[in-house]
C-alpha cells in the first residue's frame, strides 16, 4: 500500500470511529431516557420489545487493598499478560 493509500485508509478510519463515538453518545442519551421513564420499574414493554433494567450484585476482589494488606499473596496470584494496543494519533 502506498503512503497515499495508508493516509487516506487512516482519514476513513477516523472518520468512522467519529461516527461510531456519535452514535453511541446518542444511544447513552435514548438509554438514559428509558430509565428515567422506567424509574424503579424493572421491566417496561413497548410493543413488540421487552426493555429491562435490573439491578446485578457481583463481588471483585480489590487489588489495592489486597495488595496493602498482603503484598505477598497479591504479588502470587498476579498475573501478568503482553498485548498488542492499536491506536491512531
Amino acid at each position: 500500500m502506498s503512503n497515499h493509500e495508508l493516509e487516506s485508509k487512516v482519514r476513513e478510519l477516523r472518520q468512522l470511529q467519529a461516527l461510531i463515538e456519535e452514535a453511541q453518545t446518542e444511544a447513552e442519551t435514548i438509554k438514559d431516557q428509558l430509565k428515567a421513564h422506567m424509574g424503579a420499574a424493572d421491566e417496561l414493554r413497548a410493543g413488540e420489545y421487552k426493555v429491562t433494567w435490573k439491578t446485578v450484585k457481583s463481588a471483585r476482589i480489590d487489588a489495592t487493598a489486597l495488595r496493602a494488606a498482603l503484598p505477598e499473596v497479591a504479588e502470587r496470584f498476579t498475573r501478568t499478560t503482553t498485548i498488542r494496543r492499536f491506536c491512531v494519533a
